[in-house]
């Protein structure tokens, strides 16, 4: 399918590409994104990179590259390490940095309290999607038939959440991983090597929207679906699928708390967050810039267009978040989930 190949060309980060860089440069901000450009990470930032320019002084040049890797934590880790502090680097984190950090904290070289963040435009729950091929009409089938669920690497949720169901819900799910982004790991899908994973909605509906039911805002004609959403991880329903069932409805006891720790990452959603050191001058400058892009009808036109949605959060809303997901952890849980997803 020709429409899902089709990536824009944009600059990869590769090596130190970051260089010590002196004052910061007004005419130029990156943004670091650790996926593929095709997913939402990849369009949510280049939407961004395009409006925030026009809420800042002298309009600066923004561009977005991206180095992907372990389901984003490769450069969550070159943003804490080597991101200069200059007000002039920018990183889109992955939702999953904080769980990612509370479970596997001797695997990332980050600590995401340190991390500002300017802003967030999207909240959204992970929704577990086979194709049709794979003969599943609801998730309870997988107890019987085996699946393949193809992943971008541990920090991701279409890594975290196949795993969860595997060995919290007893299904047959083997969990494949090392694609570059939702985008190839959707094509990847479409071409047979794996049968589905877990993704947040806006992913879906965006990359493949003609795969789904016209009841969940997908093109497909009656009769002629490709693929099926069949569970959702999130703290409550996603809007456009009303009628997919909730994880949380099938699980109790740690499981339970296990799911409602796990899917506290939605909230984060997709956003940017300044690498430690900025100047709190520079950091009031961008979270205002922030705000009123966040309100552009030219910006909200430009993003439904591109098939996103726009649900802004302050950077406090999600600086709060993220303290308090840390200062409300509960070890037990938090050990349980590590062992259900990576099994130690």
């Amino acid at each position: 399918m020709k429409r899902l190949s089709k990536i824009g060309t944009a600059a990869i980060v590769a090596g130190s590409v970051f260089a010590a860089t002196p004052a910061f440069a007004a005419d130029q901000i990156t943004i670091l994104i650790g996926y593929g450009f095709g997913g939402t990470y990849g369009k949510y930032a280049r939407t961004m990179a395009d409006h925030l320019r026009n809420h800042l002084p002298g309009k600066p040049n923004i561009i977005v590259q991206s180095m992907p890797g372990a389901g984003g934590l490769k450069a969550t880790n070159y943003a804490a390490k080597v991101m200069p502090s200059n007000g002039a680097y920018i990183l889109e984190p992955p939702d999953t940095l904080v769980i990612s950090q509370l479970m596997r904290p001797k695997r990332v070289k980050y600590d995401a309290r340190k991390f500002t963040w300017i802003g967030s435009v999207n909240r959204t729950n992970t929704i577990f999607v086979l194709r049709k091929e794979a003969g599943i009409s609801k998730w309870q089938d997988m107890k019987t038939t085996g699946v393949i669920a193809g992943g971008t690497g541990p920090g991701s949720t279409s890594f975290i959440i196949p795993m969860m169901l595997k060995r919290m819900l007893g299904l047959k799910v083997k969990v494949i991983s090392g694609y570059k982004g939702s985008r190839k790991t959707v094509l990847a899908m479409e071409q047979g090597e794996h049968h589905g994973t877990g993704f947040n909605w806006l992913a879906w509906s965006s990359i493949a929207p003609h795969w789904f039911s016209q009841k969940y805002g997908g093109t497909a004609e009656p009769g002629k679906e490709q693929a099926v959403p069949l569970l959702q991880i999130g703290t409550s329903p996603d809007p456009a699928l009303p009628d997919v069932p909730m994880m949380t409805d099938y699980v109790k006891g740690i499981d339970l708390k296990i799911v409602k720790f796990i899917s506290s990452h939605g909230i984060i959603g997709r956003g940017l967050a300044f690498p430690p050191g900025v100047s709190k001058a520079r950091i009031a400058e961008l979270r205002g810039a922030y705000a009123k892009m966040a309100k552009d009808p030219t910006f909200i036109h430009d993003a439904e267009r591109r098939r996103l949605r726009v649900l802004y959060s302050s950077g406090k809303q999600i600086q709060d978040v993220v303290n308090s997901s840390f200062a409300e952890a509960d070890p037990k849980v938090v050990a349980a989930a590590a062992k259900i997803v990576f099994g130690k």
